[in-house]
């Protein structure tokens, strides 16, 4: 088998000034043909997060999808950027606005149309109006279990392609809140490796997929914008979460506290990045 260096340390480094897919969209403000490809991926990525605020407002699954396809839609129209702040503009951010000014138009139309006496409203035009609006820290805690799910899946692909599809999958259970200390030895005879050399290749995964998880917040700020600062305020709303709105998924919450960067020794596998 390989050595450990070898699983990650064989990556390529991902280019840290490469213009982030929200700058290009900023600066052209969503009019060209790169920046709408790179709002259209930012979209796709991160639909998950309204489709969970669009829950918590009384849709049903299958209304909410229609009302967000609608308001992903809505932005892919362009002509919607002109307020968009290339100094403090966050992806999240923008999207949780857009989304509330998209719902108030929704519901100004349907009242508009119940004036305007025997129009019947389309199904996709009725929005609920919650007691309360939704927590925009459940909104930012949605956003960053999609960012971390998105985060795995590249890493696993990475894993994958350099043919260490194995690896990864014994592995990944210390980047979902820690692994079972009872089983390394039997998953380092596994992979052909020493317990000491398990830990190590266990210390180089969390490193990678901290490098991964800020290649992937990047994409959703401006060039000049502190992906440490974000990651931060991410990992503070998943391990406070505070009063959660009911939900049957399950939480995968642990393996945060491996992203905050602390100084480790590589001895152990339980350490951080």
């Amino acid at each position: 088998p390989l050595a450990p260096h070898s699983v990650s340390d064989s990556f390529a480094p991902r280019p840290f000034f490469a213009p982030t897919r929200w700058s290009l969209v900023l600066r052209a403000k969503g009019e060209s043909p790169e920046a709408r490809a790179a709002l259209s991926e930012l979209c796709a990525a991160y639909c998950e997060p309204v489709l969970r605020s669009l829950r918590s407002r009384g849709m049903d699954e299958d209304h909410a999808r229609d009302v967000s396809q609608e308001f992903f839609a809505h932005l892919l129209e362009g002509g919607h950027l002109e307020g968009a702040d290339p100094r403090r503009g966050r992806f999240r951010s923008y999207v949780l606005g857009a989304l509330r000014h998209f719902l108030s138009d929704l519901q100004e139309r349907h009242a508009r149309q119940k004036r305007g006496g025997g129009v019947a409203p389309e199904p996709l035009d009725w929005v609920p109006e919650p007691a309360t609006e939704p927590d925009a820290t459940q909104f930012d805690r949605d956003w960053a279990m999609a960012l971390m799910a998105r985060s795995l899946a590249s890493l696993g692909g990475e894993y994958r392609r350099a043919g260490r599809g194995a690896w990864f999958e014994q592995l990944k259970p210390w980047l979902e809140g820690g692994g079972p200390p009872e089983r390394q030895s039997e998953i380092a005879a596994n992979l052909g490796l020493s317990e000491g050399a398990l830990k190590v290749a266990i210390h180089r995964l969390r490193r990678r997929f901290r490098e991964t998880v800020l290649h992937e917040i990047r994409q959703t700020l401006p060039d000049d914008g502190d992906a440490g600062d974000e990651l931060r305020y991410l990992i503070e709303v998943l391990t406070h979460p505070g009063p959660q709105r009911p939900t049957t998924e399950p939480q995968r919450h642990g393996g945060m506290s491996n992203l905050e960067g602390r100084k480790a020794g590589r001895g152990g596998a339980g350490g951080g990045m």
